[in-house]
């Protein structure tokens, strides 16, 4: 008895500094990451907070850069907690490099999303503030990051799409221009005079400061439809007024063929009736 007493007492000596080094192990291991996780947030925030304050740099590469700053301090915090528990740096670049294996093999589409978001900040067919459309989607560009694109709807709402759905289809950037070309068409009746028509609809078009000189307004006949002729109306505005002179040109286009002495017609089909030879 007094031998397995002694022989507890061995093991407990023993154990007790082994348990105690470890138990310090992981409590520091746990402070490390917990200090590490909350600088790496409040480090990432600053950095967009320093770079937003930026003009000169491009919007698009703003969280980008936020996003690198903090995955790279939570990396050091990483490597910082296997360090407490003597893992060699060696051993983590060799645990990482078959990891990052593993979880590329894993994770072939999350890693599909991140090339094409490098190629969207490096190529920008679209950058923050545009109105695109791409893969069935559209909307104002938010904010470009390494897995997601964020776009805001013309009539508000969210949208978060993964990056290899944009990059991997035609992107139209309806904002990178600095002008568009807008085509309107008038249908005037068979009976009208289309001379005058076209007067009123280039006097229509020339009176308005914000659709520009060169190249001109023009006006020509599309189309002899079934129930009217149709005129067409092409002028450039600057991308910024395309929505508001299309709205005007609209409305007044009505008006200006009205006071012009033609009409817009509608639908109309002549039915002939013949009777059967008595």
């Amino acid at each position: 008895m007094e031998e397995t007493t002694q022989q507890m007492q061995a093991l407990y000596e023993q154990a007790a500094p082994m348990a105690l080094e470890y138990g310090e192990n992981i409590v520091s291991a746990l402070l490390i990451l917990i200090v590490g996780w909350w600088i790496a947030g409040r480090l990432g925030a600053a950095v967009r907070r320093v770079l937003d304050r930026q003009e000169r740099l491009d919007a698009t590469v703003k969280p980008l850069i936020a996003s690198l700053v903090k995955y790279t301090v939570l990396i050091i915090t990483i490597v910082a907690v296997l360090g407490r528990f003597g893992v060699q740096t060696a051993s983590i670049i060799a645990v990482l490099g078959a990891a990052g294996l593993a979880i590329g093999l894993a994770l072939q589409g999350t890693l599909q999303n991140i090339a094409a978001g490098i190629m969207l900040l490096a190529l920008r067919p679209l950058k923050v503030g545009e109105y695109v459309e791409a893969g069935g989607l559209g909307g104002t560009v938010e904010e470009i990051g390494l897995f997601t694109t964020t776009l805001t709807t013309a009539d508000g709402v969210h949208v978060t799409a993964p990056n290899s759905s944009l990059w991997n289809t035609a992107i139209t950037n309806y904002s990178r221009n600095p002008r568009r070309r807008l085509d309107f068409t008038v249908g005037i009746a068979y009976g009208d005079d289309i001379g005058k028509a076209q007067e009123a609809l280039m006097a229509l078009m020339t009176s308005d400061e914000r659709i520009l000189a060169e190249p001109a307004p023009m006006t020509m006949v599309t189309a002899l439809a079934d129930s009217s002729v149709n005129i067409n109306l092409r002028c450039w505005v600057k991308t910024a007024d395309f929505w508001d002179v299309k709205w005007a040109v609209q409305k007044g286009a009505k008006r200006a063929v009205e006071e012009a002495g033609c009409s817009i017609p509608f639908p109309q089909r002549d039915v002939h009736m013949i009777g059967a030879a008595e």
